[in-house]
């Protein structure tokens, strides 16, 4: 998979990271998980070819770039990163998803620097000289520093606002929210630094690291750049970029004036009205079964494969189209009437999707707080027993740990004429020098030691800062948190480098559970405790999803002999101006859209999936009595217990030959994300994606590795920006919500 997708709520959907659970290994790789490199007549053969966990030779004809890290390289990153950022926090408001900027970087980048270095002499400063597939690696990284960050302000933040524990003016906090995004950002920037030679160099050709997204977007930056065909490839897959792009952006923009036409095809609506209001289409209506026409989604469709998107599907259609009205029709649930019950025309039409009143006493919930602790339960179960399962890497990070300090302490007492037989011995324990892959980059081209442990220690130091004065929260659960945050950055390393998936939920919602359990010891009241709940797992998730980018992004540069210190320092200003970007566009949205910030708010175009998912578990875990249904907390704790049953019988039995079953198995991770988000349009459109690439594999993979990846990474950032330029225009009272017509949507308005 090319871009990586994420599923915000802890994910990236950080599941925070897209529900994906494709698995790749170097014996079998997957077609659709690596562009083809033109220079080799197929991925299989390219794969035998092609040792993956060392650098690639270089291309022949292209000369050696002394320094790839230009400031060309470096806006033109940042400009496409920052495009993607607001995207993200669009897309992951609206829908709990967001998506890596890595691959639209790559090939937009590749496009535009490759004008100047052709259109501009040599000569010229900053952005004329010949331009090579480093530089494009350093392209990307100033990218995804820039395009990340958003996790922070589609999860955590906006469920602080629904609970009170914030200003009521979102622009009062912004020097707060400036601070916990600078701590979330940097501290997985500074820590994920030296975790570079573990996963990369140490231990990925044992553990099978494969790096999925970030292998893809190497191997098309090297096809790309080769003489000959790459050249034209390039050309093709910019122009499918570019008019996925517009398209899409154009689609966003336009269709808010027409919801009902160029948006949402309400079918069942137009039926009703053609049956002149009095038939039972309505109540497929009610449950929101309609199609929307959203790029995004059936961009990422393209992306996570047949059986993410089936799955996303089925889990839709069985909360809201099979349990939720079985539900309605014994009374355990009920819905809420949008129009008077004796209008003639509308009095049918209802919402199940309704959060309020959920305190009062003898209350009936509506089916979508039924199904909210199902797919929490899920999302936690699933997430959880795969992080207890890849223990080893835990292990694995401990030895290295303990053999590197070792080693240093055993150097020192070597230069000043000691030894210590122990300690030569423990960093011997460094064994296995056979899996070990040589490190292309010599010393000086190393991210300097000073310059993360410097910052590891000031970002803490930082963060209890901000802990204790802005929140008036213990110093002490700072350190805990970012504690939490390493433990967490392992898992999201090595998730992400062998399925693709970044398992930001497990690690939101494990710090969640701890802080639980912190603050009912420590006697908290109710408010601060939900504050140091939703603080602490919004600062470990931020930091393990950082490491994740950060690793990912030095996987490019490895494969590309692109220098890591020169990475960094690309990704370093990405995040700085990340920094800045993703709080403003988030003040933007708050301010165009109240309902983000207010749960009490009807009819918002907003689901906020993820802040409903971290707002009901911080409740959970912290407040004295929370009104579960009974059911539905019988209903959940048998489906945690499935889902705990499937990951063992994955990881024991599913094994060796018998792994291709796997396939065959539900991703308990999209189903969870179906049931926390009543979004049927969502899934629909999903799983229309997924069977259109399904397809398209199958019958054109010559024309699929070309295009795919490039046309989903247009259409994903095209429509993310367009909601972006959608909530400037509803700011400025200009927007579809005050000009737009309500024409084919049911009860007259969208």
């Amino acid at each position: 998979m090319a871009t990586t997708v994420h599923l915000t709520e802890g994910n990236p959907v950080t599941a925070d990271t897209a529900a994906t659970d494709k698995q790749a290994s170097y014996t079998e790789p997957a077609s659709h998980l690596v562009p083809e490199d033109p220079l080799k007549p197929s991925i299989d053969e390219k794969f035998e070819l092609e040792d993956i966990y060392a650098p690639l030779a270089p291309l022949p004809g292209i000369a050696e770039e002394k320094n790839p890290l230009t400031a060309r390289a470096v806006l033109v990153g940042v400009i496409l990163g920052s495009l993607v950022n607001a995207s993200n926090v669009y897309l992951g408001l609206k829908t709990g998803f967001t998506f890596g900027a890595s691959m639209f970087g790559a090939i937009f980048g590749y496009g535009i620097v490759k004008l100047m270095s052709t259109a501009l002499p040599h000569s010229t400063p900053f952005f004329g000289g010949p331009f090579g597939p480093q530089e494009n690696s350093i392209i990307q990284a100033a990218a995804a520093g820039a395009g990340g960050l958003s996790g922070l302000f589609v999860a955590a933040l906006p469920a602080m606002y629904q609970l009170k524990l914030l200003s009521t003016n979102v622009a009062d906090d912004f020097g707060r929210i400036l601070t916990l995004t600078l701590v979330g950002s940097f501290f997985g920037l500074f820590f994920g630094t030296p975790l570079r030679k573990f996963f990369i160099v140490n231990v990925a050709r044992e553990l099978k690291l494969v790096f999925p997204s970030a292998t893809a977007t190497a191997f098309t930056i090297r096809s790309m750049h080769a003489v000959g065909s790459g050249a034209d490839d390039a050309i093709k897959k910019i122009k499918a970029l570019g008019i996925a792009f517009i398209i899409s952006f154009v689609l966003r923009v336009v269709s808010d004036y027409a919801l009902g036409i160029l948006w949402d095809w309400h079918i069942f609506t137009w039926f009703f009205i053609w049956g002149n209001y009095n038939n039972a289409a309505i109540l497929a209506e009610n449950w929101g079964w309609f199609i929307e026409w959203t790029p995004a989604f059936i961009g990422s469709g393209f992306l996570v494969g047949l059986n993410v998107g089936i799955s996303y599907f089925v889990g839709s259609f069985f909360a809201w189209g099979f349990v939720g009205p079985l539900l309605v029709y014994t009374e355990v649930c009920v819905g809420k009437h949008l129009a008077e019950e004796d209008d003639p025309k509308w009095g049918r039409y209802m919402t199940y999707n309704s959060m309020s009143g959920l305190k009062e006493p003898g209350y009936i919930p509506s089916p979508r707080y039924w199904f909210l602790w199902p797919g929490v339960m899920v999302l936690l179960c699933y997430s959880m027993a795969e992080f207890v399962f890849n223990w080893r890497i835990l292990w694995f990070g401990i030895k290295y740990g303990w053999t590197s300090i070792a080693g240093n302490m055993h150097q020192g007492l070597a230069k000043r004429g000691k030894s210590s037989a122990w300690l030569e011995k423990q960093a011997a324990l460094d064994n296995d020098r056979s899996a070990i892959t040589e490190d292309f980059a010599t010393p000086d081209q190393q991210v300097p030691g000073w310059i993360w442990s410097t910052g590891i220690v000031a970002v803490l130091a930082v963060t209890m800062i901000i802990f204790e004065v802005q929140f008036h929260i213990n110093a002490g659960l700072a350190l805990l948190a970012s504690l939490l945050g390493v433990i967490f950055a392992f898992m999201a390393i090595h998730g992400g480098a062998v399925t693709d998936v970044t398992p930001l939920t497990a690690s939101a919602k494990a710090s969640q559970l701890v802080f639980g359990g912190v603050t009912h010891g420590m006697g908290m009241d109710p408010n601060t405790a939900l504050t140091t709940n939703l603080l602490a797992g919004a600062v470990a998730s931020a930091g393990a999803d950082m490491s994740a980018g950060l690793v990912s992004d030095f996987r490019v540069g490895f494969l590309l002999r692109t220098p890591p210190k020169l990475q960094w320092y690309a990704q370093a200003v990405g995040t700085f101006v990340a920094m800045f970007l993703a709080p403003g566009i988030f003040v933007l949205f708050a301010k165009a859209y109240p309902c983000i910030l207010d749960s009490e708010i009807e009819n918002c175009p907003f689901d906020v999936p993820s802040v409903t998912a971290w707002r009901a578990v911080a409740e959970a875990v912290t407040l004295p009595q929370i009104p579960i249904p009974s059911s539905s907390a019988y209903f959940s704790l048998a489906l945690g217990i499935w889902c705990v049953i499937q990951v063992y019988v994955k990881r024991k039995f599913l094994v060796g030959a018998r792994e291709k079953y796997r396939n065959w198995l539900p991703n308990w991770m999209a189903i969870g994300v179906a049931f926390v988000l009543p979004a049927t349009h969502y899934s629909t459109a999903m799983c229309m994606g997924a069977i259109i690439s399904h397809f398209w594999l199958k019958k054109y993979p010559k024309h699929f590795e070309l295009y795919c990846y490039a046309i989903a990474a247009g259409m994903i950032a095209g429509e993310g920006l367009g909601g972006v330029i959608n909530a400037a225009l509803t700011l400025g009272n200009v927007g579809g919500s005050v000009y737009g017509s309500g024409i084919a949507c049911p009860g007259d308005s969208c």
